[in-house]
Formats: C-alpha cells, structure tokens, sequence
C-alpha cells in the first residue's frame, strides 16, 4: 500500500500548503486540498512545457511554493482592506468526532469495496479508456512532457493529428509513480482507491460550509460511498478515471462560490478561481458538471434576495477573466479538439430511466433499496434543508439530464450533452451525487424527527449512531460486496483468458521489455492487449491505444502490409522511420470484426522473422537482417 500513502501525500500536500496560505482552516481546508492540489499540477504541466521545462516531482514542489506564496501574499493583501470571511458555526467536539469517524468508516468501506473489485493493487483495468490514462502516465514521467498535447503523442505520433486531452490526473500520477518506484497498474490502483473517500470528504466538507448538523455530515460521507452509481461504475466502465474522480471533487465547486459570494475578496476569488480551474484541468466535461452542481445555488441565493443578482454577476465576472487568463491553454485545446462525435444509444424509456436513478440502479441486477428509502425521506422532509435547499434543484437538473440522455437521441439532447459525450454512465453518476446528499438529508431528518418525539432521556448522539448504524447493517455494510461485484467486472473475470489484457499478455510484454533496447520499437496488433506495452515496459509499440481514430500514416500502413516486409519497400521505409526491431502478438480481440489487423495475419514460418519467446496467449518475433 505505499503507492496509496505516497499518492495521499501528493494528492493533498500542495493543496494543504496553498489552501494554509490562503487563509483556509479546519473542514474546508482538508476538503479543497485535492482540488487545489490537481489546480496547481494542472496548470504547472502545461505553462512549464511551454516554457520548455520538464514537469518532474521537484517541479511540482516548485510550483507549489509559488502558488502557496501568491496565495499568502494575496490574503495579507485581503485581510488589510476587509474582514475575514466567518468560519461556518462549530459542531461541538462530539459532534466533530462523530463526522471524522463516519468519514474513516466511509473511505475505508469505499476502498474495501473498491479493493474487492481489483482483487489486488496492481490488477490491470480492462476497458478501453485505461490504456489511453496508463501510456500517458508513463509518458510525462519518462519525458517530462507536461503539455496538453503531449500525452497522446503515444498513440497518435508522426504526421497523426495532435490530440488535446486535459492531464491533471496524469500529471499528479506520474509523480506518484516516480516518487513510488510502483507499477503503472499500481499507480492506477492507488489513485483508484481514494475515490469514494474523496467524494465523501467533498460531501462533509459542502455540509459544513453551509451549516449542516454533524449527523447531516456523517449520514452524506455513508451514502456518497453506498451508492454504485456514484464512482464505482466509473470504475468497471472504461474506467473514467480522470471523469471519476471530477466527480468526486464537484461538490468543492459550490464550497468556493460560497465563500466568495459571502465575501467577494482577492483571497476567497483566487480559491473560487483555482477550483474553477482544478475542475477544468481534471476534466473539460467537469467544469460544466460543476457549473450544473454549483448553479442551482446561485438560485436560491438570487430567490431569497433578488438585489443581489446584479452584484454577484458583478463580482463573478473578475473570477470568469482571471479564469480564463490563467487557463487559456485548456480551454483553447478544448475549443480545438474537433474528433468525430456519434454520441450513444438510449438505453430506456423515459418512465424505466427515471425509476433507474430513484433505485440508484443503472444496469445492476437489484436497486439498491435503503438508499432509495433514505432519498424518499429526504424528499419527504425537503423543506428541512434550510441552506442545502438548492441540492435539490441540482438534484433535479442532472437528474432530468440524465432521463434525457438516455431516453432520447434528439438533436437538442445530443447537443447539450456533448462535454459529456453523450453518455448516459456520466450523467448518472453526475446525478448520483446530489441524490446521495439528499438521502443522507433524509436520514438526517428522520434522526431529528424521533429526537423531537421520543423522551428526553434518549441522547440525540445515542439515536444518531443508532440509526445511521442500522443504515449500515441494513445495507450490508453500505452495499460493499455488490459494488466492488461491479468493480470487478472491469478488472477480473472468473476465466483469465477472458480478459482483455490476460495474464499471459502481460508476461510477454514483461519478456519483451527486458530483450529490448532503449529506442527500440515494436510492431503490434491494435486490438490485442499490447496496446499496454509502454505502460508497462517503457517499450514504444505502432499501436499504443485502441481507438481507431485518426492513426499516422505509418500504422496503418505496417497494420495492412508489415506481412509483406520482404518484397514491399513502403513497409521497409516505414520500419526504419519507427525503429521497430521487435514483433509481438497477444490473443486476437473476440470483439467482432476485429481480429489481427490484416498485416500481421500469418506471420509464423516469415523469413524475416525469428521467434524468441511464446507462451499460450501471446508470441514475440525480433526482426532479422
């Protein structure tokens, strides 16, 4: 587990020391730190590369003290010419106690459940995103290249077109990876199980900032870890790593904008701005889902006050420049990406989706029962919220986003829903989030509603523990075993020759990283499983990625003639360009239509090949002279 230590530290260490300096204690402080920290590396990576400088772990700490001194000078600046922004009112030490416990208790059941689906730390993620996110991780760490461009240079070299991609997750995993000494898939693993306790920490640290009980707290950081349809199945499908865990810090967004209306100052507008920018970093499509988190906030604010529209437009329009300053090269690489979009299938009537996202149940064998139970006692007991109203109108909007993505393929929809790839997985689990809040509202409200009925004598702590404790039991210990069930479906099959990537797969590229020479490529098939070897030999391939999109010239030359090497002298020209010295072959893809591409069928017996390892799941060749 040192690579889950280690990615701890690199995950809340800047954050820690930039959200000290800008004035940020207790709860809040704890929560942006992660934010603030992917803020700092997502910036850094891009502004260093074109300065010409490599983004390392000394860089990142670099930029860290920078970003924590424009941070303090900035709040010496604020505290000058303003009042400091009023810390939410304390719970009472019990009660803070009481909070922390239950947030252990929910990271350590996520990252059970989560660990239950890996079966190991170090297990392969299968699907067909994770390749793309294990090749870029191994990229920046063994160039340095931070740029925003620079991660698909793996996949999409030569005269392919450049491919944007935003790498705040790449880039503080690679220097987890450096600092570790682990495996990609360990890197990967680690990152992965801190995702239910993030979004837990998010979840308290948004119920502190408007003043919710304790037991409101403790109940959000138990249900944000029960519900599949939150990070786990972010997990199993693909996984969305970087989309996963943007929606594990999307709460933060309405944690700043707060603090900012409260107090429209340099020092809470340059922690708005930073998450603002962390979100973006992370993910373009999570920026807009903070946008649909935070909105409705700004709403209930405007309802309860409407003199104050004008002044928070006012206010909020330095933050939107400042912004866009800081984060032009994402949000210019975004508005230039130009790849094919066909969106996806719907997957059920309106009336099925909706019954869906009320039973926390997308394509689950069984909804999850106690959640849905808790969410209708907190719609039940709605008017309780006091200042977490608004969540239900976010519940509302990514809820009726979600119904309509996966019920219609109208133009409209695929329109709006495009950041998000018109993808009905994302809009669930963007959904999940506030529905998991109002549920922990529900059980929060059924706490306070028997306090006010039973004798006097029943200690309120006594009847909070009581029932979230049944929560827990009845749930099955918050539903641990059916998601990681779920999780599993991405990393393990109960036949490993069923998998993606088998373990014979990776034996070989382990066999083939230790014959080849540094500089040396390998010619291989796009939909085997070796489309992992530079993740994990550092071993440059033709095919570093599944995805068929725009590939160089030179790849799909070698994938339609290598096989012709001998006689073709366009295939020769093409093997000197790439320096491949090696061929290696995995399980051809059951997928349909897409076994070996056509210049590697046959190959066995070729003169210009000579084998020099084969195990039942994959072969390798070395090129003869």
């Amino acid at each position: 587990m040192l690579s889950a230590s280690i990615a701890i530290v690199v995950i809340a260490g800047p954050g820690l020391l930039i959200g000290l300096a800008a004035g940020l204690r207790g709860w809040v402080l704890a929560g942006m730190a992660p934010l603030l920290s992917y803020a700092a590396g997502g910036l850094t990576g891009p502004w260093a590369a074109a300065a010409g400088l490599p983004f390392t772990p000394l860089t990142l700490a670099g930029a860290t003290v920078v970003f924590a001194a424009i941070a303090f000078g900035v709040r010496k600046f604020s505290v000058r010419r303003a009042l400091p922004t009023a810390e939410p009112g304390w719970w009472a030490r019990r009660g803070t106690i009481a909070v922390l416990a239950c947030l252990l208790a929910a990271a350590a059941i996520g990252g059970w459940a989560t660990l239950l689906g890996l079966g190991r730390v170090g297990a392969l993620p299968q699907g067909f995103d994770a390749v793309y996110h294990g090749n870029a991780v191994r990229y920046i760490a063994d160039t340095g290249d931070g740029s925003l461009f620079g991660t698909g240079h793996v996949n999409w070299y030569g005269d392919a077109a450049p491919v944007f991609y935003p790498n705040a997750y790449h880039l503080l995993a690679a220097v987890t990876y450096r600092l570790s000494g682990a495996s990609i898939p360990e890197t990967l693993d680690a990152n992965t199980l801190l995702l239910p306790g993030l979004l837990a920490l998010s979840l308290v640290t948004l119920v502190r900032e408007f003043r919710g009980r304790a037991v409101l707290a403790g109940a959000a950081a138990l249900t944000a870890v029960a519900a599949v349809t939150g990070v786990y199945e972010s997990m199993a499908r693909g996984p969305l790593l970087p989309f996963a865990l943007g929606v594990a810090l999307t709460p933060l967004a309405a944690v700043a904008l707060r603090r900012y209306l409260e107090r429209a100052a340099p020092d809470t507008g340059l922690v708005l701005v930073l998450a603002a920018v962390g979100l973006l970093c992370i993910h373009s499509s999570t920026l807009f889902g903070g946008i649909l988190f935070a909105g409705p906030l700004l709403v209930q604010r405007w309802l309860t006050g409407w003199r104050r529209i004008g002044r928070d437009l006012l206010a909020l329009l330095p933050i939107a420049v400042v912004s866009l300053l800081v984060a032009w090269l994402q949000l210019f690489g975004a508005l230039g990406l130009a790849l094919p979009y066909y969106g996806w299938p719907s997957e059920y009537r309106a009336s099925t989706a909706l019954g869906a996202l009320l039973g926390f149940q997308h394509f689950e064998p069984h909804p999850q029962v106690w959640l849905s139970v808790a969410l209708f006692l907190g719609i039940v007991f709605f008017a309780r919220a006091s200042e977490l109203r608004w969540i239900g109108l976010t519940a509302g909007v990514t809820g009726l986003a979600y119904v309509a993505v996966a019920s219609s393929n109208t133009p409209i929809v695929m329109a709006l829903s495009r950041p998000w790839w018109d993808d009905p997985y994302r809009f669930f689990s963007m959904a999940a989030v506030p529905l998991s809040l109002l549920a922990a509202h529900g059980l929060a409200s059924a706490q306070a509603w028997l306090r006010d009925r039973l004798p006097s004598r029943v200690p309120p702590a006594v009847l909070a523990a009581v029932l979230l404790g049944a929560f827990v039991l009845l749930s099955n210990g918050l539903y641990v075993r059916t998601n990681g069930a779920w999780v599993y479906q991405g990393y393990q099959a109960a036949d490993p020759s069923a998998l993606r990537v088998t373990p014979g797969e990776q034996t070989a590229m382990a066999e083939l990283g230790a014959r080849a020479a540094p500089g040396e490529w390998a010619m291989n098939d796009r939909f085997d499983g070796t489309a992992w070897t530079y993740a994990l030999t550092g071993i440059r391939t033709v095919a570093a990625h599944f995805d068929e999109t725009s590939p160089p010239r030179d790849a799909v030359l070698l994938a339609d003639r290598f096989r012709n090497y001998s006689t073709d002298p366009a295939v020769r020209a093409a093997v000197r360009r790439l320096n491949i010295h090696w061929v290696i072959l995995g399980k051809p893809s059951t997928e349909p239509g897409k076994p070996y591409q056509p210049g590697l069928v046959g190959l066995a017996g070729e003169p210009f090949l000579r084998e020099v390892y084969r195990n039942p799941d994959a072969v390798i060749y070395r090129l003869t002279p």
